[in-house]
């Protein structure tokens, strides 16, 4: 199991992997000091699970998760526990608070072992979850769960249950990392999931007008529609 070090403190890095090598499973494959260098190291070795601190310079622990498509398993590594709380809404997989005890490093351990990583699939693969930052708020999205993507000028509103999260990125940066045989681009500025349709009714002009099941009426564009008649053989 692959594991990334990232935390701004060097004892800190240095304490836990003496820590880490208490354990065979484990192969510590780097270390970062930023979220600049963690994201670039994330890219480029595709760790099994990140130990990720949460203050550090440049940014929080969760500003690096919502700049990553594919997000490995976490586990959160800090000195203030008042973080804790956020870390769970965030799905985290375990919160370690400095000075890390080993006997709770190895109840993290076990946690992980069962499993493979959450988003292991390699590049280029559909994207299966997102972390979303939006203002004080975080969470791990399953997309699946996505009923609706709008455009909200160079951002995207998910229609997620009762949530209205904001992801920063485009429309058409997220288009091209999503399932096209779940996900149909309705018109230009809204992407709809296909799983969600309750129903398709005809309007003007060619268009088509697709009622979602959790309530929004989503207009297909003509264009669109033509694709959309051939891909579910609606004449």
């Amino acid at each position: 199991m692959k594991a990334l070090i990232v935390d701004d403190e060097p004892l800190a890095r240095r304490e836990l992997h003496r820590l880490l090598a208490a354990f065979p499973s484990v192969h510590v494959v780097g270390e970062a000091a930023n979220i600049d260098e963690a994201r670039a190291r994330i890219e480029e070795l595709s760790p099994d699970v990140v130990f990720l601190d949460i203050q550090m310079p440049g940014g929080t622990g969760f500003d690096l998760l919502a700049q990553l498509d594919r997000v490995p398993r976490i586990v959160f590594t800090t000195a203030y526990d008042q973080y804790a709380v956020k870390a769970f809404e965030v799905n985290a997989l375990d919160y370690l608070l400095k000075p890390i005890e080993p006997e709770r490093l190895a109840a993290a351990i076990r946690k992980i072992q069962p499993a493979p990583a959450r988003d292991a699939a390699p590049h280029g693969t559909p994207l299966e979850q997102l972390f979303i930052k939006d203002g004080p708020r975080c969470w791990f999205v399953p997309l699946r769960e996505v009923s609706v993507f709008s455009a909200e000028g160079n951002f995207v509103r998910l229609l997620w249950g009762k949530e209205r999260p904001l992801l920063g990125r485009s429309l058409a940066a997220l288009e091209a990392k999503l399932d096209p045989n779940r996900y149909f681009r309705a018109n230009r500025a809204q992407i709809i999931n296909v799983d969600f349709i309750e129903s398709v009714e005809p309007g003007e002009g060619g268009r088509l007008h697709v009622r979602m099941k959790d309530g929004p009426e989503i207009e297909v564009s003509r264009r669109q529609a033509r694709e959309f008649r051939a891909r579910a053989a609606i004449d």
